[in-house]
């Protein structure tokens, strides 16, 4: 098994990447990672690194504020491209970055395509959740608008990836909505709600937003432009009560005391809604296996994003979503 990783993609790149990978060759010696990215750069991070970890050398950079499809046409050269190249010749059986999020779909969808019978690639990350399980949402933000028969590909590819990476059985499908009712909605979830009720999947029926922590789903099914909202608002309320709690338990002798008795269960609870713990969130629906990390991934996220894809490889995800898709299932 071979994984591809952008190398110069991230706010902490090419350190933290480099970091990450050498702890996911030592981790998982079963599996070759190539770091792609400027080799003059990479080679001094390396140290004694093990013989599992190569160097692809990329000439250029796509940057976060670049327009992602001229970006991607023009810098055929950039680390991104380059992975993204890899997985398509075969060289590779996955690609990860934490670069410009546009750029990568662009990328998934220029160099590799998208599987037969999808019309929309899906971005979905795993959400936290207080089991520890977390959930699988998408689409998150990879297409703003969508249509019933999009919801449907999206919950029919959900599904497949908590069963072969996650090792669910009967994972859970949910749709967002606004109720818990049959007919709630608008048009689109109302038309999506019937697809996927008929669709070869344990759908469960709507789910509303403030079930998402306590896993009201396994999978949960959103346009891009909810999806996304609905992450930045999760992302905005973590963010802010944990710097709530920060500034009370500063107040005076006696909160400090206090915060340091409940320490532990902090600590716990922030590590539920850490991002770093479960990665990167797999592009559904094109040719090949591509994951997201976060922005600022660091070496742990780094590292979990290469378990991500080690699991998927194995799962034969692409596989099973295109024979699922196709209608001749594995």
């Amino acid at each position: 098994m071979r994984i591809a990783i952008d190398a110069m993609g991230g706010d902490h790149a090419p350190d933290a990447v480099v970091k990450g990978a050498i702890e996911a060759a030592e981790a998982w010696p079963d599996a070759t990672i190539v770091l792609v990215g400027d080799e003059a750069k990479i080679r001094p991070l390396l140290g004694s690194a093990p013989a599992t970890l190569e160097v692809r050398h990329a000439d250029d950079v796509i940057g976060p504020d670049e327009e992602p499809v001229r970006a991607v046409r023009r810098k055929k050269g950039s680390s991104m491209v380059v992975a993204g190249t890899l997985v398509r010749e075969g060289e590779a059986d996955a690609m990860i970055s934490a670069g410009n999020t546009g750029a990568l779909m662009a990328t998934g969808l220029l160099i590799l395509g998208r599987i037969d019978g999808i019309e929309r690639p899906a971005l979905a990350p795993m959400m936290p959740t207080l089991d520890n399980v977390g959930l699988l949402a998408l689409d998150l933000g990879a297409n703003m608008d969508a249509k019933p028969e999009h919801l449907l590909q999206y919950g029919l590819m959900g599904s497949i990836y908590r069963q072969k990476v996650h090792g669910l059985a009967k994972p859970r499908v949910g749709l967002l909505n606004v109720g818990t009712e049959e007919k709630k909605g608008n048009e689109l979830t109302k038309a999506a709600y019937d697809l996927l009720a008929a669709a070869p999947i344990d759908f469960v029926g709507n789910v509303e937003a403030r079930d998402v922590l306590t896993r009201g789903c396994d999978v949960l099914v959103c346009d891009g432009f909810v999806g996304n909202i609905l992450l930045k608002a999760m992302e905005g309320t973590a963010g802010t009560v944990f710097g709530v709690l920060k500034e009370q338990f500063s107040k005076n002798l006696l909160t400090k005391l206090a915060a340091m008795i409940m320490l532990p269960g902090l600590r716990d609870f922030r590590r539920k809604m850490d991002y770093k713990e479960h990665g990167a969130a797999p592009l559904l629906g094109v040719n090949g296996l591509v994951l997201k990390s976060h922005g600022s991934s660091d070496a742990v996220a780094v590292k979990n994003a290469v378990r991500q894809a080690r699991a998927a490889v194995e799962g034969r995800l692409i596989q099973a979503i295109t024979s699922e898709i196709s209608g001749k299932r594995e």
